[in-house]
């Protein structure tokens, strides 16, 4: 059983994206080291905890299909902040310049730290 679960994740690994964008903080490069480390033995590796380690990969293959983007689709590309998915790319991209950050970070502080119009401080609702 152990060699059927190892197969599984390696394939849940290959079908796993890889985003270069993110070298040392890919997920998918993550858990691709992480697959080699727990099954160091390949399919001879014993595994103490067989239930877990299939909720494990259940829980993988939830996220790498999308079920809960599925299941609770956002009204819009963006949250609250009103960024995009590309610009949470940009700023989350290992290569980018620190130019094309600082642009967006400046914009997003003054999205959600701007005083008001009058210039009176806001106050918090209770």
């Amino acid at each position: 059983m152990a060699a059927t679960r190892y197969r599984r994740f390696l394939k849940r690994c290959e079908e796993w994206p890889k985003d270069e964008s993110k070298k040392g903080r890919d997920l998918g490069t993550f858990l691709r080291q992480r697959v080699a480390s727990v099954f160091r033995e390949g399919e001879n590796t014993q595994i103490s905890d067989p239930e877990k380690c299939d909720q494990m990969y259940e829980s993988l293959a939830r996220i790498n299909s999308n079920v809960y983007k599925e299941k609770f689709p956002g009204a819009k590309d963006t949250s609250f902040t009103g960024v995009t998915v590309e610009e949470c790319r940009i700023l989350l991209a290992t290569g980018n310049t620190d130019e094309e950050k600082k642009g967006l970070w400046k914009t997003l502080m003054e999205r959600f730290c701007s005083k008001p119009e009058d210039g009176t401080p806001e106050k918090a609702e209770k």
